[in-house]
């Protein structure tokens, strides 16, 4: 089993932890791109700094070229904070992206009143949209580590 200190023998003490692949970096990438508009920050749990990217043009470009290089780093954050399920991050941003005002994303996170409102209202004229935005991987890993995690038992929390 992979540790965080690789494969073979594994120092004693060391503790044995499953690496998470929630983001990708291709994914990344390509909403680097954009990133002007701060998309690679959002999609890397990165809301504050999204939003100043948003705003500012990507730092006016500069924090836009910086961006080239962080992205592994910001990949791996985003992997070790992010809980790995059936319900898959890269999938729900792009349905967000590209559905977001028809409500597609909340449905299949099984939402189905407020998806059914983003249907008729257009992301609640949008204003929903941009909720997501900043909330989309909060949400995601929320239903991933309530449904698909194995229960505790209650005598040992």
């Amino acid at each position: 089993m992979p540790s965080i200190f690789g494969e073979g023998p594994q120092p004693e003490g060391a503790m044995m932890r499953v690496q998470n692949n929630t983001h990708s970096i291709l994914f990344g990438y390509l909403l680097w791109i954009f990133g002007f508009t701060g998309a690679h920050r959002f999609y890397y749990g990165k809301q504050i700094s999204g939003a100043i990217w948003f705003f500012t043009f990507g730092l006016l470009g500069i924090g836009w070229l910086i961006d080239v290089f962080l992205i592994p780093s910001m990949d791996r954050q985003a992997d070790r904070k992010y809980q790995e399920g059936p319900l898959d991050y890269n999938v729900m941003w792009l349905l967000l992206t590209f559905l977001g005002i028809f409500g597609v994303h909340r449905f299949v996170m099984g939402k189905w009143i407020s998806g059914f409102l983003y249907l008729i209202s257009g992301g609640l004229f949008l204003a929903g949209v941009l909720y997501d935005f900043f909330t989309l991987n909060g949400q995601v890993d929320e239903i991933n580590r309530q449904r698909y995690l194995p229960t505790r038992h209650p005598q040992y929390p």
